[in-house]
């Protein structure tokens, strides 16, 4: 079991920067895919970032070369740094895990663990 929590949201203006934490607890010594999915109003859960447990990060093409997911493994938290926001990037924001050992996918159901999301609003 994992337990995330999230924090770091808020309002912003475009152009603006915004860093998310998540900090976990639980069993936090096995290798898991871990990410952040975002949902904005009416629309689908969509995965913004995630990284696998070798390292490897992935990017919804939208915020490529703007958002960088990384984490701090001894304190058990994952960030994710948000740059030249953009109104469209207006969503609550979750963080999520996979059971471990698993790479990461792009669709929701594959999560396990999800967070209580944080929200994020960027005006123009």
């Amino acid at each position: 079991q994992v337990h995330l929590v999230e924090s770091g949201g808020g309002s912003v203006q475009g152009g603006g920067s915004l860093r998310l934490s998540c900090a976990s607890s639980g069993d936090t010594s096995t290798g898991r895919c871990m990410g952040w999915f975002r949902q904005a109003l009416g629309k689908e859960r969509e995965r913004v970032a995630s990284i696998d447990p070798d390292g490897t990060t992935r990017y919804l093409r939208s915020v490529e070369g703007r958002f960088t997911v990384f984490q701090d493994n001894a304190n058990n938290t994952l960030y994710l740094q948000m740059n030249n926001l953009k109104p469209e990037d207006t969503a609550t924001y979750y963080c999520v895990a996979r059971h471990p050992d698993l790479p990461c996918l792009t669709w929701a159901s594959a999560y396990a663990y999800w967070g209580q999301g944080t929200h994020v609003t960027v005006s123009s």
